[in-house]
């Protein structure tokens, strides 16, 4: 199969210094990327800046911001049998960008916010006969806002976590149907549950789309 990954953060800037992200690693999604090499798949890795070595052997595509995700994913996503998402992407950017960087005035400053794109619902609008993997990381309510995430984004499943994963080198995940069903629970290093949810792709979720 040929496999699109997303991994990492995307960063939404301010001024030309200044910016919006979170604390994403990508360790989840680079260690996605190296299952998925070691099982045979081709891999289109799209990352967002962190501080990590890709696998060798994925074909690598750097990225900052939510556009430039979404840019990307739109143009590599009809040539993938299937996306894994674990990408961080952030949920707002300042309504103007502010060209340079703002002087410190020692008064309180005003950002609008507007929404990013949502680059998984875009994906999952054009799914046609791809699987698609969403990840959902969650602090309150994680079942129902990971379903609803599910649905809203047509995916095949979704790999619920929380804000534990942030940073860490482990992991522990459930996985859930479109019925809301727990598919899997794993646990371990990232590169321990990143092999498990590979190999139950390959089984039951890419598996069942070609059967």
């Amino acid at each position: 199969m040929k496999i699109l990954i997303t991994a990492g953060p995307t960063r939404e800037y301010i001024d030309d210094v200044r910016f919006l992200s979170n604390a994403s690693s990508g360790r989840m999604g680079y260690a996605l990327a190296a299952a998925a090499l070691a099982c045979g798949h081709q891999v289109e890795l799209v990352t967002g800046p962190v501080e990590l070595a890709p696998p060798e052997g994925c074909k690598i595509h750097r990225i900052e911001t939510t556009d430039q995700l979404r840019e990307t994913c739109l143009r590599i996503f009809p040539e993938c049998d299937g996306v894994i998402a674990t990408a961080a992407v952030c949920d707002y950017r300042p309504k103007q960008r502010v060209s340079g960087k703002i002087t410190k005035t020692g008064q309180p400053i005003v950002l609008e916010l507007t929404e990013t794109s949502d680059v998984l619902a875009e994906l999952g609008s054009r799914r046609e006969h791809r699987w698609i993997v969403g990840f959902a990381l969650e602090s309150q309510d994680p079942r129902n806002n990971a379903m609803r995430k599910l649905r809203m984004k047509n995916c095949s499943c979704i790999v619920l976590n929380d804000t534990s994963a942030i940073g860490s080198a482990t992991n522990l995940v459930e996985v859930l149907s479109p019925e809301a069903e727990t598919i899997a629970v794993f646990q371990g290093t990232k590169e321990v549950v990143a092999e498990r949810l590979m190999g139950l792709i390959e089984s039951s979720i890419a598996g069942t789309l070609r059967s």
